[in-house]
């Protein structure tokens, strides 16, 4: 299996005699030191200082992105390497390539496949013919594509649960407008049949007074008309 090229500060360690000023230059050999023994975080403190005193240095910018690097510091790396990249001249091309390379590797590890795509495709228009900057370039997309797909699944999961909770909303409200309306037809059924018997009972009613009303004429006494005497 291939591994991810990481292109170190050495190019540019070796050339840091050209460093403007006494002082700063030996604060970046001391960090150069200090980096190859594996120090990194001395290393950073003695880039930094060298930075201080020559802030348009970009060996020293350069190099303590390689000590952020190497913490595992990707974002901070990635941002000395582009200042290292703005800060070279503009014939230097195979400077600016490492740098772009190098910021390219620091957004694939902050797993910003987007922006490090962007990063190899710029080391790969200074310097075409470097084949770790190519290789680490198709890595980069494929890791991109794997991105956007799981975000397009991750997307798709979220619609449809969404729409599981919309149907499940939906057959809720469903649900109680049914025992809403068997509620009202059950109450419509109650008065019905509470009206079905006061009808019966008024029925009844008026059947029972026919039958007393009958009763008390048949009581009632006949008068028999008697023939006047003459």
């Amino acid at each position: 299996m291939r591994y991810i090229t990481f292109l170190t500060a050495l190019l540019l360690l070796i050339s840091a005699g050209n460093l403007p000023g006494q002082n700063d230059n030996s604060l970046v050999r001391k960090g150069n030191k200090q980096f190859k023994e594996g120090k990194f975080k001395e290393a950073e403190i003695d880039y930094r200082k060298a930075m201080e005193l020559s802030p348009k240095s970009f060996k020293g910018e350069y190099n303590l992105g390689s000590s952020l690097y190497r913490q595992k510091n990707w974002e901070e790396a990635g941002r000395s390497y582009m200042n290292s990249a703005n800060k070279m001249k503009t014939n230097d091309v195979a400077g600016k390539a490492a740098a772009y390379h190098n910021l390219g590797n620091s957004l694939l590890k902050a797993e910003k496949y987007d922006e490090s795509v962007e990063a190899y495709k710029q080391s790969l228009r200074l310097n075409p013919a470097d084949e770790d900057t190519r290789y680490n370039l198709s890595y980069a997309m494929r890791k991109l594509q794997q991105q956007q797909q799981q975000q397009q699944n991750k997307d798709q999961n979220k619609d449809d649960k969404q729409d599981n909770k919309d149907k499940q909303n939906q057959n809720q409200q469903q649900n109680q407008q049914n025992q809403q309306q068997d509620k009202q037809q059950e109450q419509k059924q109650q008065i019905s049949k509470q009206d079905a018997e006061r009808m019966l009972q008024a029925l009844k009613n008026d059947e029972q007074k026919t039958i007393d009303k009958v009763k008390k004429q048949k009581a009632k006494p006949v008068q028999v008309q008697v023939e006047k005497d003459w």
